[in-house]
């Protein structure tokens, strides 16, 4: 992976954007002091550089009925299943995260649920079967901290 060349202006263009993906570019333009095709160009340099992964709208799981959040550390039986394991868990819909770690877990998964009942059956009917050694459950109460990645200060402009 490079790194991408951040300047103040790109700083100013995430920092609007990471608090409100929908905003216009002629707000940002005016803001920045740009025009708009200018605030275009660099949205697009910065997507074509990975900066910026996309937008989406984010659905709160608790309104939607899912009221339990839970990270799953899984220990597979056979680590070389992985791939095999990932692609599993992408047909869960209810896990939303998965990340390789270093550690004792093999993977730490994020999944939501209904309730604890749904949860159970989630582990038990959908987990198990890959090929677990076993697993560990995390329930949150209460996700305190959620944010858009900083946007990087760049040292020339310091």
């Amino acid at each position: 992976m490079t790194n991408s060349h951040i300047d103040s202006l790109d700083q100013k263009i995430l920092s609007m954007i990471a608090d409100n993906a929908r905003v216009p570019f002629l707000e940002v333009a005016r803001a920045c002091n740009v025009s708009g095709a200018a605030i275009h160009q660099r949205i697009q340099k910065l997507t074509q550089q990975g900066v910026i992964k996309g937008s989406q709208f984010i659905f709160d799981p608790e309104t939607l009925g899912y009221e339990t959040c839970a990270f799953v550390g899984l220990y597979l039986k056979d680590p070389s299943d992985f791939d095999r394991v990932v692609e599993a868990l992408r047909a869960i819909p209810e896990v939303v995260e998965c990340h390789y770690t270093t550690g004792g877990y093999d993977m730490f998964i994020k999944i939501y649920a209904r309730n604890n009942h749904h949860m159970l059956s989630i582990i038990h009917d959908k987990l198990q079967p890959l090929g677990l050694q076993r697993s560990e459950t995390i329930i949150s109460f209460h996700e305190a901290i959620k944010r858009q990645f900083p946007v990087p200060n760049n040292p020339a402009d310091e």
